[in-house]
């Protein structure tokens, strides 16, 4: 069969009667039933006057009517799902940002996405959802003009528009072709040898790329099926594997460290789990955490560095045999991948320099930002961001995010360096170093820790243990002791902004 290239063709694989979607108790939605939901959307999106390329932003709660939304409207429009935990002025901020041409909100919804929406004259569809997992209608009869550009999106229009998270600037927007995404589907899929009797259970918000990408289009892909559970519940997890039975799960390395204190409490169902890998993506996976969760469930985890340009996956460590390096990203996993110096050189492996891809799952470009694709884009590569260096093997580790280096009186410093040594301490659970500003060196380096339950440990222990293992000007000089350590909406721990956030301005 040939390679997908719109997300229509890309649900084509799975068998009729095979099992697509499916949430908590709740009767499963088959592929059939997936593509029919699909063409009834396209039809109501075009006799409501939205067509190819118009942008129709969703504000959905995570679960199986927010997947097959996404995936239905990308059929035929443009996705721009939102996270539904905006206030007013940010949903007012995106809608016109994005220039949507509707909403997509609940029947009944309450969503500070409605009135924003009802300011900017932008119409509301409601959807009223069926008996199986992920169907809907939309209330009410078309009015208006129907669509000029109707029917099924062809491989070159625009699937999906998400920002970037800006948390040093303004979000930049960006697109990503039906091409992007059948290309990034296809990558992870190989990648983790998805087959239809595969099942993933998704924990993922379905308002970012990870989610999107990683847990329902790689899946759909191969015509294998998604549990979509409604957002990530430590103390639901457990149930929910029970019921779900499946075979992966993705997810961030902050509910990873959430999962395993809880999983003695369910040793039954966990050892029941039949799961054949446990995958880690959007942040550094501490090695300590890799190996706590490999030995609790039993199964090989997989890292991978992805990013929302890349419509999610650049690179992830192998399934078995092929050898995973923890505290590596693994190997190229689609894209090329290369490091560049600052000329725009790419260097021989064992250099560290910032990390660049190529490939058919990146972005054309970011929306109307010349300044930010200039500064982006060097003959034909797309750099990252990320500092980092690949091994003889062509395995990548990530130094540090180029903006979040510590630059201690000229004195640069990895934070990821130094949270692998705390992680190493018997009493933490979690760690997040950043930069703290100084009057006379700029920045200082400083540690926020979450211990373990009923363990104790002092500052001076974190910093007295770091000193036995990190050159002097590593050390923290600052250690803060949270129940928890704030994070972004995706659960992504950030460093940019976080001495802020705990008052250490």
């Amino acid at each position: 069969m040939a390679e997908a290239t719109t997300v229509f063709e890309l649900i084509s694989a799975g068998v009729d009667a095979a099992e697509a979607i499916l949430a908590p108790e709740r009767p499963s939605l088959t592929f059939a039933g997936l593509r029919a939901q699909a063409e009834q959307t396209v039809a109501a999106l075009n006799q409501r006057g939205v067509g190819r390329n118009d942008r129709v932003a969703i504000v959905l709660p995570n679960g199986a009517e927010m997947a097959t939304a996404f995936v239905s409207v990308a059929c035929g429009a443009t996705t721009t799902p939102l996270n539904p935990a905006y206030r007013l002025d940010e949903f007012e901020f995106y809608l016109s940002d994005l220039n949507a041409k509707a909403l997509i909100v609940e029947q009944g919804s309450e969503s500070p996405a409605v009135a924003a929406a009802d300011k900017l004259g932008i119409p509301i569809l409601r959807i009223v959802a069926g008996e199986a997992a992920g169907t809907f209608t939309f209330d009410g009869a078309p009015s208006g003009d129907a669509a000029a550009n109707s029917g099924l999106a062809q491989p070159d229009d625009i699937a999906l528009v998400l920002h970037t998270s800006g948390t040093t600037s303004r979000p930049k927007i960006v697109p990503l072709t039906q091409r992007n995404l059948c290309a990034s589907a296809r990558n992870i899929s190989t990648t983790l040898a998805l087959t239809a009797d595969d099942r993933c259970m998704n924990v993922m918000p379905l308002f970012h790329i990870h989610g999107l990408m990683a847990a329902i289009m790689s899946s759909l892909r191969v015509g294998a099926s998604v549990f979509c559970a409604p957002g990530f519940n430590a103390l639901k997890f457990f149930a929910w594997l029970d019921e779900a039975k499946p075979t992966w799960y993705t997810a961030v390395p902050t509910m990873h460290q959430v999962i395993l204190p809880r999983a003695a409490r369910s040793k039954d169902i966990v050892d029941a789990a039949k799961l054949r890998f446990i995958r880690s993506s959007s942040s550094s996976l501490p090695p300590q955490v890799m190996h706590a969760l490999e030995e609790t469930f039993g199964a090989p985890v997989v890292e991978a560095y992805a990013m929302t340009e890349a419509a999610h996956q650049m690179t992830s460590n192998p399934l078995p045999p092929r050898a995973r390096k923890p505290g590596t990203v693994g190997i190229a996993a689609g894209p090329q991948v290369g490091i560049m110096d600052a000329d725009g050189a790419i260097l021989p492996r064992g250099s560290v320099g910032e990390i660049v891809i190529r490939g058919e799952n990146v972005t054309p470009g970011y929306e109307n930002n010349p300044k930010a694709n200039a500064e982006n884009f060097t003959n034909g590569w797309f750099r990252t961001g990320d500092q980092g260096m690949l091994d003889d093997e062509g395995y990548l580790s990530i130094t540090g995010r180029l903006k979040e280096i510590i630059n201690r009186g000229g004195e640069k410093i990895s934070p990821r360096e130094v949270d692998d040594v705390i992680m190493d301490h018997p009493a933490v659970q979690q760690v997040v170093t950043f930069a703290m500003p100084h009057p006379k060196l700029g920045e200082e380096v400083a540690a926020a820790v979450v211990l373990r339950e009923g363990q104790r440990a002092s500052e001076r222990d974190l910093r007295d243990f770091a000193a036995g293992r990190l050159a002097d000007f590593k050390v923290p000089r600052k250690v803060l002791f949270l129940e928890e350590i704030p994070n972004g909406p995706t659960g992504k721990l950030q460093r940019i902004g976080l001495a802020e956030k705990l008052g250490l301005g």
